[in-house]
Parts: C-alpha cells; sequence; structure tokens
C-alpha cells in the first residue's frame, strides 16, 4: 500500500514537472521510532520497492547510508511536527520566485489554505541536507515553506495531501510569474 503511494506521488511530482530526473525525495512516518524515506539517488518518476528505505527517525542503523541526502531535514520534521508524509521538491516558478522573494503572497495561495509561505535559508548555506531545524520549526505553523534556491518542503498526513501542497504552491507562483511578466511588459 505504501509502495504503491510512494510511486504514485512520485510519478505525479515528475509528470508535472515539480523534480526532475534525479531530484527530490518522499517519506512516510511508519511509527514514533520508523520512516520510510526514498533512497539516495533514486527518481522519483520510476520508483521500484528497492528505492524505499526504512530507517530510524532518531537512530541510525544498517540502512541509513541508503537513504535520501535530504534524511537530517525529514528527520527533524518527523521529531519536531506531527506530520505523517514529506515530499521534498523543487518546482521550478517556485524556487525561481524564492530567489527575489522573502515570502510568497498571494490571494490564491489564500484560496489553497496556503497562508503566506516563507522563503528560509537567505544568506545560510542551503544545501541538501541543511536547514533542518530551521525547516521543522517552519512547518510547525505553514504546510509548506520554501528553503531559497534549492526547493520546497511540504508535510501531510499522508503523501497526497503533501503534493497537493507542493503542487499548489507551483500553481501559485507560476501565476505570480505571470503577473510579474505582465507588469514588465507594459
Amino acid at each position: 500500500m505504501l509502495g504503491i503511494q510512494f510511486k504514485e506521488v512520485g510519478k505525479a511530482l515528475f509528470t508535472r514537472g515539480l523534480v526532475s530526473s534525479h531530484s527530490g525525495n518522499l517519506s512516510v512516518r511508519l511509527n514514533d521510532e520508523k520512516m520510510l524515506i526514498t533512497r539516495r539517488g533514486s527518481q522519483l518518476g520510476v520508483l521500484s520497492d528497492q528505492d524505499l528505505i526504512e530507517t530510524g527517525i532518531v537512530k541510525n542503523d544498517l540502512q541509513t547510508p541508503l537513504a535520501s541526502v535530504e534524511l537530517p531535514v525529514h528527520r527533524a520534521i518527523l521529531q519536531h511536527t506531527n506530520a505523517g508524509a514529506i515530499v521534498h521538491a523543487h518546482p521550478p516558478h517556485a524556487i525561481a520566485l524564492s530567489m527575489t522573494e522573502t515570502e510568497i503572497v498571494s490571494e490564491q495561495a489564500e484560496h489553497y489554505e496556503l497562508g503566506k509561505i516563507p522563503v528560509l535559508g537567505w544568506n545560510q548555506d542551503t544545501r541538501p541536507g541543511c536547514l533542518s531545524e530551521e525547516v521543522a520549526e517552519a512547518l510547525k505553523t505553514h504546510k509548506i515553506v520554501l528553503v531559497h534556491g534549492h526547493g520546497s518542503f511540504a508535510t501531510g498526513q499522508i503523501l497526497e495531501e503533501a503534493y497537493k501542497y507542493t503542487a499548489a504552491l507551483e500553481e501559485v507562483c507560476q501565476v505570480l510569474w505571470l503577473v510579474k511578466s505582465l507588469r514588465k511588459a507594459r
């Protein structure tokens, strides 16, 4: 069942252009101690059962080295929020706007019940695995956050919910991008 959810959401993210061939990662909370996360370097668009790694939310085990490079961020989110699932993606319009905005504000975002979407990591190291605590803290009060020039992290009770927020963020950013372009054309 979980494997099917991972495969469906991974394929949807890839098909919609929210991740490239080997970018992005997914995870779900299995219980208070264990999580399932995509394998380091996996292709979300064509996930197999071997791409799903069970490891500890707090403790390392033999599977930990196989997990996504974003494992520290996923762990922090699961440790500090009640999230059941996490989607980390690289939506292009959202990333572009994260390089010029400190938060994404739109009436359209309100329609999706996203509120103001913070952009974290200005003047900080935003490489994969960094900003774990900042992302987790922000996700206590937001459904999705952006990391400056890097990508988004969304939470939900199931992967499909976190995917919904990711797709909505990119749609909001596409509209904002178009509005900004139209204003410049005048």
